[in-house]
């Protein structure tokens, strides 16, 4: 091809029309805005997080809530509050919002593994003068508080539950700092559950008079026990009390109905593996059942460690500290056993808890009919069958009593994290299961998962999981499995990784920057030296930003005052090292440019001394919807010069390349170039059969030779060009790759980073008619080289300082020479074209010099594309 003097006095078309994208200009909050006045973000889910929030958050994933109360003030039924580690929530937490019965509103306290830092703590505790419990459900219904680690302040219950029915307290760990920790039903309270909970200190539980129906399963308590106060229908369930030779279970006043099975009450004083006997047996009384409440009251099942000295029981006014007395007196007690139940103590300070041992005499003789037995113990595990014990429980026979069960050997299976094939391009998934030597009646064990996309981590029961990411890039996943909900963990953190890709949308041209026009900027004056503006770009085609990996523009440089460059990149990262386009004064110069996103911001740079006005036309999108992309071998499928003859001014032509693509190709990726033009204007290549867009891909002056790549929607494998010029000029046209019609590969942003330059390092160019080879970098996220290899290479090649006019060519290496062109210069010229191009063997490309003198070049990367898309 025939080159000629550099670009002067191209035109540019002006206009300002309506886009697919909309620019807009970044929102802020306003500082000191009220957290507790922003509505509910929209889903199942609200966030909180007092060291990842701001001003402003909306609850999601992204933007949480800084207190508990703000998430509080707005959750609806159905929702659960996910309460994520940090430091400690000083707060008092009022619940004044109810669910239903079928969507209560939950607050879940998402605790993981690690120490003290990995448990939600609630509560102001030492606030001056105060009185206030960190918990109080008043006057709702249907609520869940599941998981916190709860403190009062003053004399203020732990959590209180006054007028409410219908809640359930699980999990929760209530600690004695300078008051009793208690909780506390009243009110009337209706339907409160209790379960799975940690009782250290002083208070315990207390159900106040009225109280209907409460149950209380699967807890712990140490110290103090439980206090049931004129509240009938009571079920106590489950739970293992060492209380340190004071009362258990204590039902007083009018409370009939009470059910009191499966519990493990040890009273006696001293450490548990050697109880001794209390200095006031009488207070030691392991359950106690006043007179009025013995009505109906049924007491079996239960262990109870008789060390302390003090009664079994106290039914009415009656001792008994003998097991069969008892018995024969009152027809309860039946399957009760009196002996060492063999606990020990797993102090862990933030979530305590006992257990037994395997040849505690606990071990499979519960009920499993009683009413109100929790499907999970409180460590959150299934009930299991030891083969060694003898099954003498009631049902299934082998439910162990008190709040954890026993369990066997385990074997973990864990398959790292992989891309679904066929599937979404962003799809993932992860395997894990467990093997247990005994037999159970549910899944054992849970997993904390974090995605490298999230901030946060997840709690989920131990199983397979997919996931999708919501943009192209690593995707890793980190786990600990648990088989004591986080009290300990199974082994240390475990890491995998792949990469994921995304498919391409192409889009009728549409611009969506001009800064000569006031479109996408504020003013209508060029970019000063060495400054940027930022185009937003919230949404495109109805996609979100936030979904979208990156974005494909025609960026043109026009009306330049001094010689320089363009950079294009994701706002809020460092500005790379990498040129998008080259210009001197008074040229007009488009280029290409695939541009990774990261908040729907992008960042162009002028970085010449002059000022500069910019025009960007959007092309195109990559996403999880879309096409995938096979590259071939360049191939010229145009070229004017040899057939057809020139364009006629101002007018169009359809390229068909239905021979060359295949059925249900969505969009093509040509290089296409002008030359000898008698006049200077624009080309416009745009989909077949549509109007021609107010956009530009190439910009030219008579006798310039320029190429630029393009990537357009094909209609029945069409594609349109028209030149807008009062001359006539020739075009040629090199197809590189098309989209969709089966095709797989997707796109991975890596980039843009500079990858490639022979003035670098010997600074040695390369030489007339000869080529550099070059191992195309590709995203690794773990740097073992297990991820995926790279497919093809989309770059920007960048010509400068040649001694001679020539051609630039890249080409796959093992592949032949291609009758085909990349960047086309003049001598002296520093000249930039973008490209995509398929990897050869070795994972090399070669750079080749068709030319009589030597150049430098330079290679940007901006990703690569990998196999296995949608």
């Amino acid at each position: 091809m025939r080159t000629s003097v550099l670009a002067r006095f191209a035109l540019v078309p002006l206009a300002v029309g309506a886009g697919l994208a909309v620019p807009a200009a970044p929102v802020s909050a306003a500082p000191g805005a009220l957290v507790a006045q922003v509505p509910a973000a929209v889903g199942a889910e609200l966030h909180v997080s007092n060291t990842r929030c701001g001003t402003g958050g909306d609850g999601s994933l992204t933007a949480p809530f800084c207190t508990i109360s703000a998430a509080a003030a707005v959750a609806e039924p159905g929702q659960t509050v996910l309460v994520h580690p940090g430091v400690e929530y000083r707060e008092s937490v009022v619940i004044s919002r109810s669910g239903t019965e079928g969507a209560p509103i939950t607050f879940r306290a998402v605790n993981g593994p690690g120490e003290a830092a990995t448990v939600v703590k609630v509560g102001k505790r030492r606030g001056p003068g105060g009185n206030e419990s960190a918990f109080t459900v008043r006057g709702v219904h249907d609520v869940v508080l599941d998981g916190f680690r709860a403190a009062g302040e003053g004399t203020a219950e732990a959590v209180l539950v006054d007028g409410s029915s219908r809640i359930t307290l699980d999990r929760l760990v209530v600690a004695e700092y300078e008051a009793p920790a208690r909780v506390r039903i009243t009110g009337g309270s209706a339907e409160v559950t209790v379960s799975r909970g940690s009782f250290v200190g002083g208070g315990g539980l207390v159900v106040d008079p009225g109280v209907r129906a409460a149950l209380i399963t699967a807890n712990t308590f140490s110290v103090s026990g439980i206090t049931v106060r004129d509240a009938p229908g009571t079920k106590i369930v489950g739970n293992t009390l060492t209380t340190n030779c004071t009362f258990g279970v204590d039902v007083t006043g009018t409370s009939p109905g009470v059910s009191i099975r499966n519990n493990i009450v040890e009273t006696a004083g001293g450490p548990l593996d050697d109880a001794q006997p209390c200095r006031w047996p009488a207070q030691a009384t392991a359950i106690a059942v006043s007179a009025d409440s013995a009505p109906q009251t049924v007491a079996d099942h239960n262990l109870i460690e008789p060390a302390s000295g003090g009664p079994l029981y106290r039914w009415g006014a009656t001792e008994y500290t003998s097991l069969p007395e008892f018995v024969a007196a009152t027809g309860n007690g039946t399957h009760d056993i009196a002996a060492n139940p063999r606990l020990s103590a797993v102090p862990m300070y933030d979530r305590p808890y006992y257990e037994i041992a395997p040849n505690s005499p606990a071990v499979d003789s519960a009920d499993a009919t009683a009413e109100g037995v929790s499907r999970t113990d409180l460590l959150d595990n299934p009930h299991s069958d030891a083969p060694a014990v003898p099954n003498t429980g009631t049902g299934s026979g082998y439910h162990d009593r008190g709040a954890v069960e026993v369990q066997g050997p385990t074997t973990v299976t864990e398959v790292p994290v992989r891309h679904q094939p066929g599937g979404n391009p962003l799809d993932v998934s992860v395997g894990l299961s467990v093997t247990t030597a005994w037999p159970t009646d549910g899944p054992l064990g849970k997993v904390s998962r974090s995605w490298s996309d999230e901030p946060f981590r997840r709690v989920v029961p131990l199983g397979p999981e997919e996931h999708r990411f919501r943009r192209a890039g690593g995707a890793c996943e980190t786990h600990q499995v648990t088989f004591t909900d986080f009290r300990w963990t199974y082994g240390a953190p475990k890491t995998s990784c792949t990469v994921v890709g995304a498919a391409y949308t192409a889009l009728t041209p549409q611009r969506v920057l001009d800064t000569r026009a006031a479109l996408g900027v504020p003013g209508t004056v060029p970019i000063p030296a060495d400054t940027e503006v930022v185009l937003a770009l919230p949404q495109i085609n109805g996609v979100p930003a936030t979904d979208i990996s990156a974005v494909v523009l025609n960026v043109t440089a026009t009306a330049p005052t001094t010689a320089g460059f363009l950079r294009v990149y994701p706002d809020g990262t460092t500005v790379p090292d990498a040129s998008t386009v080259n210009f001197v004064p008074g040229e007009t110069v488009p280029n290409l440019v695939t541009v990774p996103m990261s908040n729907g911001n992008l960042r162009i740079r002028n970085t010449a001394s002059g000022t500069v006005h910019v025009v960007a036309d959007l092309q195109g999108y990559y996403s999880a919807t879309g096409s995938g992309f096979r590259s071939v071998a360049p191939s010229r499928v145009l070229d004017t010069r040899s057939a057809g003859g020139s364009f006629a001014p101002n007018t169009g032509r359809t390229v068909d390349l239905s021979g060359r693509l295949p059925s249900g190709a969505t969009a093509v990726v040509l290089n296409v170039t002008v030359t000898a033009p008698t006049t200077s204007g624009v080309l416009t290549v745009h989909p077949y059969g549509t109007a021609v867009p107010t956009a530009s891909n190439l910009n030219f002056v008579a006798g310039q030779t320029i190429p630029n790549l393009v990537m357009v929607p094909v209609v029945n494998g069409k594609v349109s060009i028209q030149n807008v010029s009062s001359g006539r000029t020739h075009v040629v046209a090199d197809l590189s790759g098309w989209f969709g019609g089966g095709a797989t590969d997707v796109f991975v942003p890596f980039g843009p980073t500079r990858i490639y330059d022979t003035r670098a390092g010997d600074k040695v160019p390369i030489w007339p008619n000869g080529w550099g080879a070059l191992t195309v970098p590709y995203l690794d996220p773990r740097g073992d080289k297990t991820a995926p290899q790279p497919t093809a290479l989309v770059a920007n090649l960048t010509v400068t300082a040649p001694t001679k006019a020539g051609v630039l060519t890249i080409h796959p290496n093992g592949a032949e020479t291609p009758t085909a062109s990349n960047v086309n210069y003049v001598a002296g010229e520093t000249a930039s074209n973008h490209a995509i191009v398929g990897v050869g063997e070795y994972g090399l490309v070669v750079l080749l010099n068709n030319s009589s003198g030597h150049t430098h070049v330079i290679v940007d990367q901006a990703g690569h594309f990998i196999a296995g898309g949608p």
